[in-house]
């Protein structure tokens, strides 16, 4: 099997976990063919932004609570899981704090910002192939109203 068919067999067990990413809740077949791309042995940090929900909002009625929850205890649900599975791999937060305000340029509305770093391309998918984090994913996406995450880097 060639380089560029592993590269398209990846992406599309990604996808078929996580979704096309239409929705915004996961990244599309071309961030996840950008992300897989990336030089090896480069670092990589993301950079997430969180819009919470009021209320968590699940898909999947077997993983959804017997009462609801706020967008919050929803996340939390997640993160319960992502951050010792990011250790796990490998990887490490630099930062997760509430958003305050923008600084410079427009004002955007946001509750929460993570930073996450990466040793490289390998550890972070590592991170999203993990059957763990994949289990907890659905938490996350009943959490947020929208999210950005953007990669840098080093």
């Amino acid at each position: 099997m060639n380089a560029n068919s592993k590269l398209e067999d990846r992406v599309a067990r990604l996808i078929a976990w996580y979704g096309d990413g239409s929705d915004g809740a996961s990244p599309t077949a071309e961030q996840w063919r950008k992300v897989a791309g990336r030089p090896s042995g480069s670092p990589v940090t993301l950079i997430n932004f969180f819009k919470l929900r009021d209320q968590g909002l699940y898909q999947d009625e077997a993983i959804a609570p017997a009462a609801p929850e706020s967008g919050r205890a929803a996340f939390d649900r997640y993160a319960a899981v992502s951050i010792p599975t990011m250790e796990k791999i490998g990887g490490r937060f630099l930062l997760v704090a509430p958003f305050e305000a923008g600084f410079v340029g427009p004002e955007e509305d946001w509750d929460l910002v993570a930073i996450g770093t990466f040793a490289d391309k390998e550890v972070l998918l590592s991170l999203w192939e993990d059957a763990d984090y994949h289990a907890a994913y659905p938490h996350r996406t009943a959490a947020c109203a929208r999210q950005k995450v953007v990669i840098c880097n080093g």
